[in-house]
């Protein structure tokens, strides 16, 4: 196996200031929204914003869209760190997710399958002794390419992304949809 670096300079940018939760669902947009506690109807077309501050919905707006058969969430807070929110999410499907807040250092991980998280990875949290062995040798080739000082938003968190979910992230493809934003329910407990 052979994996490619991928470039996530552009997160660095603005966004390197601010939260993000990029969440994947083996899901349709609108079942994502429901599960959630959201209402399809109150979400409204628009861009991902060059500047974090320009979202097209006021208050903590999460914008979905569709890549393939798996919806992309992209959320303004910490809600893919929420294990009740994603092991719900994932119920009778795969999800994976990754926040991170790069100006502290802070990073997170996750895997589920069927309401199970199955790996998980955290800035407060010891990494973990053994990968599953689905991840295994993508893990052996994410150390080869990335030091063991880099954080998981700073690369190696997409390259697993991509082996979870096929899907590669980059800027062109999230700038290049369209997202449907909206605000749902704030989680029980946050």
């Amino acid at each position: 196996m052979t994996i490619r670096p991928i470039d996530v300079s552009w997160l660095r940018g603005e966004y390197g200031e601010e939260c993000y939760s990029f969440i994947y669902i083996r899901a349709t947009p609108e079942q994502v929204v429901a599960r959630l506690g959201g209402r399809w109807e109150d979400f409204t077309p628009g861009p991902l914003p060059e500047d974090p501050d320009d979202y097209p919905t006021s208050g903590e707006p999460l914008g979905v869209t569709s890549i393939g058969d798996w919806t992309f969430v992209f959320d303004t807070d910490w809600l893919g760190t929420c294990e009740d929110v994603i092991t719900k999410l994932s119920e009778g499907t795969r999800l994976v997710s990754q926040a991170a807040l790069s100006v502290k250092g802070l990073d997170y991980f996750h895997w589920c399958e069927n309401g199970e998280i199955r790996f998980c990875y955290g800035f407060d949290e010891e990494p973990p002794e053994e990968e599953p062995d689905e991840i295994a040798d993508v893990m052996a080739e994410i150390d080869r390419l990335y030091p063991s000082s880099s954080s998981m938003y700073e690369g190696p968190a997409f390259l697993l992304v991509e082996h979870l979910t096929g899907i590669r992230v980059t800027e062109q493809l999230l700038r290049g949809s369209t997202f449907m934003w909206g605000v749902v329910p704030e989680p029980s407990g946050s």
